[in-house]
């Protein structure tokens, strides 16, 4: 009888740990044996750099941010800006990982100039309605082509619902975001991040179905038992709008656990995403035309990958959280609690390439204090190696990296770290 009872509660954990046991022991159980700061390019106490606002100290627990071109007639790339989406309300608002306390406090936006440098300058919501709460979370922003006007999208965790705001913002006057419409839709259940396919059209990822939303208790519960499970109940869909609004959904890949941060490549036929509770990031092909999906590739990453984002050449930037107990003791304000920090380059490797036997095997990015092969097997498709790491003293609970891959310049932000962080090589 009592064999019985235990055997579907064996293999419920046996299951558990053959998805889930690379992440529980390196990125729970264990804690990640860090340096206090590590830059690929350089000693980063001399080549990284916090940009902050001092005064209102408001540029703080920035979850997105994305890069803003501005091309002339030629097509020439003429200004580039990096755009912030922060929330130092977070800690009191967090539909993700809770707490669900005061959603009042707005949240904001920043345009930090790369070509000017100096002080990122704050955004201003024209017409935005008075009503509206403002929590943002994943961003993208189109292009400026010629002077032209460029949409950009953000995911609001209001009080009520999560929704996508459109705004469109002139490159006459950078600083101003004018509110174009608010985007709502059944199956926007937690949207979390966006990829751009056209200035009218965008990939969004829903990272749980069970939400911080529920009622109590089981709005504490089941959404971690989600997260920590990796249960495959996130997606991502395609939508489009129509000049006047209307809004048009599809579903383009279903059992994603904790479908989190997504990224089309320069060329628009390669999209990844980010699997934060497997620390796996899936790779497909896009069909241009239908904006249909074909996996090709699982990458497996040493941390719990958040956001990511393709640098010019195509090569995809990778940042997330190495150990996931120090993240939510930061997020609780537990004393002296610091959560590290982790971004690395996925690189694809050429498929003429002929590999020896035990190549998927080897260690890999081996430059680094603690190597990605620790914690994450080698691919036969993709080559991952480490850009910037922390144990949480440089720079903690890093969500987001870009990459100028012109220039070398990386910039970082942190979930709940003040700051822009800009590493020059």
């Amino acid at each position: 009888m009592l064999v019985r009872l235990a055997t579907p509660f064996v293999i419920l954990l046996a299951s558990f740990w053959y998805r889930s046991g690379r992440v529980a022991k390196n990125n729970i159980l264990n804690v990640p044996n860090l340096p206090d700061g590590y830059y690929q390019d350089g000693d980063w106490k001399q080549h990284c750099k916090l940009v902050s606002d001092e005064e209102a100290h408001t540029i703080n627990y920035c979850e997105d941010m994305t890069f803003w071109d501005h091309f002339n007639e030629n097509g020439q790339l003429a200004d580039r800006y990096v755009l912030l989406g922060c929330d130092p309300n977070r800690k009191a608002w967090n539909t993700v990982m809770g707490p669900l306390r005061d959603p009042a406090p707005r949240g904001y936006l920043w345009l930090y100039s790369t070509t000017e440098g100096g002080k990122p300058r704050r955004i201003t919501l024209q017409d935005y309605p008075e009503s509206h709460d403002f929590h943002p979370l994943g961003l993208e922003i189109s292009p400026s082509r010629g002077g032209n006007q460029s949409n950009l999208f953000v995911v609001n965790h209001g009080r009520e619902r999560t929704t996508i705001e459109q705004f469109a913002l002139d490159p006459v006057q950078p600083y101003q975001a004018k509110w174009t419409r608010t985007l709502s839709s059944p199956y926007f259940i937690s949207p979390n991040a966006l990829a751009l396919t056209s200035p009218t059209s965008f990939y969004v990822s829903n990272d749980h179905l069970m939400t911080r939303r529920l009622p109590n208790p089981i709005g504490h519960i089941l959404p971690i038992i989600e997260s920590v499970a990796g249960l495959p109940l996130g997606w991502l869909s395609h939508v489009s709008l129509d000049a006047d609004g209307t809004l048009h959904h599809e579903f383009s890949a279903f059992g994603v656990p904790f479908a989190n941060g997504v990224a089309l490549s320069p060329d628009g036929t390669q999209l990844a995403l980010s699997s934060t509770s497997l620390a796996e990031i899936y790779f497909y092909t896009r069909n241009t035309t239908t904006n249909a999906l074909k996996h090709i590739h699982t990458v497996p990453m040493p941390m719990l990958s958040d956001n990511i984002m393709y640098d010019d050449a195509g090569i995809l930037i990778v940042t997330g959280h190495p150990h996931f107990p120090s993240l939510i003791a930061v997020a609780a304000n537990k004393t002296d609690a610091r959560a590290p920090s982790w971004a690395v380059s996925v690189s694809p490797l050429s498929p003429d390439t002929k590999f020896a036997p035990s190549f998927a095997n080897r260690m890999y990015d081996m430059r680094a204090p603690l190597p990605a092969s620790t914690f994450a097997p080698a691919t036969l498709s993709h080559e991952v190696e480490t850009l910037f790491q922390s144990n949480g003293s440089a720079f903690s609970s890093s969500c987001t990296s870009l990459r100028d891959s012109e220039k070398g310049i990386l910039y970082m932000v942190g979930l709940y770290e003040e700051g822009l962080l800009v590493c020059r090589p």
